[in-house]
């Protein structure tokens, strides 16, 4: 489902889904830099590793 298809949505844990996975994706990214590990995410349709060096550099935190 696309974002503007979940604000769409009937069911209401449905429309909160999108929003959950964003606060999960930047608790894994602090995570991540704190224990000094790296995550893995899609990026352009590729599997990417990203140590938590790269994470403090794109300053996304």
């Amino acid at each position: 489902m696309t974002a503007e298809e979940l604000t769409l949505a009937k069911d209401k844990d449905l429309v909160a889904s999108l929003q959950a996975i964003k606060r999960a994706a930047e608790l894994a990214r602090k995570q991540a830099i704190q224990t000094g590990t790296e995550i893995v995410i899609m990026r352009d349709e590729q599997i990417v590793h990203v140590s938590a060096e790269q994470l403090k550099q794109e300053g996304r935190l």
